[in-house]
């Protein structure tokens, strides 16, 4: 799946989300308000005011937001919005989603790339060495006798896997490289090395937790290529990786020949 079906997805259920939540709060607003009009003869009024305030702010966030997806860069205080999209809409999505019978993993995938796209609309470059390289331990070859997960550089460089790779990386940026077998290890690595931008490989499921988790961090995903099924001798493409860093480290500008 290309970046446009993901992010179409991701707009398709965000309006509808918005949608379902106006009509909620309206019907909630209609039903008690004979009730309201004996507490008070301007309650309904107020309540009124309140909810359509609160509607309204929803509604101009959400076409603002769909505008910065549209074109690419940051428009007002829009970069706010990543918050609001990873704390309050998206796990309504995933409820919508379940409801319109549309798969986790797609609404997953669709997160992970719209955060990716609010964090390059609002980017003003990161320093290099404090940006962390953090990979999943299924990058690395099954039957390795070398575990790699306490120090990455005890890579033996025998191409059987993609940490030469992202290690050669690393050592190219000056950055920092980690292997994290899990969540709690992915945090305390996070702590250890403070970053100010992280790049993620991950599935579905850890980008998106570990998106959340870190948060307001800048947290960059790039799914991982399973070919082996989840969890085993998983692999990433290694000019995402490249391009990621290239973008982060140069004060966010594209580099040539992509076309994002």
């Amino acid at each position: 799946m290309t970046d446009e079906p993901k992010k179409r997805i991701f707009i398709g259920l965000i309006v509808f989300t918005v949608f379902l939540i106006t009509a909620v709060t309206v019907g909630l607003y209609l039903i008690p308000y004979i009730g309201l009009k004996n507490i008070h003869p301007l309650a309904p009024r107020v309540v009124c005011i309140t909810m359509g305030a609160v509607v309204g702010f929803l509604i101009f966030g959400v076409a603002l937001l769909i505008l910065t997806l549209i074109r690419g860069r940051e428009i007002f205080w829009s970069h706010r919005l990543r918050g609001i999209v990873i704390e309050v809409l998206f796990p309504i999505m995933v409820v919508v989603g379940k409801i319109l019978g549309i798969s986790k993993a797609k609404i997953q995938q669709s997160f992970v790339e719209v955060n990716n796209l609010l964090i390059r609309a609002k980017c003003n470059g990161v320093r290099s060495k404090r940006i962390l390289l953090l990979m999943p331990h299924c990058l690395q070859f099954n039957d390795c006798a070398i575990k790699i997960t306490s120090d990455v550089y005890k890579c033996q460089a025998c191409g059987k896997c993609r940490i030469k790779d992202l290690v050669e990386l690393a050592q190219q940026y000056g950055v920092h490289l980690s292997v994290a077998t899990g969540g709690t290890l992915a945090r305390r690595r996070v702590a250890e090395a403070r970053p100010e931008a992280i790049i993620a490989v991950a599935c579905e499921r850890d980008l998106t937790s570990g998106i959340q988790d870190a948060y307001p961090l800048p947290v960059i995903g790039i799914l991982n290529d399973r070919p082996h099924g989840p969890c085993f001798n998983t692999s990433v493409d290694i000019a995402k990786v490249s391009e990621a860093l290239s973008y982060l480290s140069k004060g966010c500008q594209k580099p040539r020949g992509t076309s994002r």
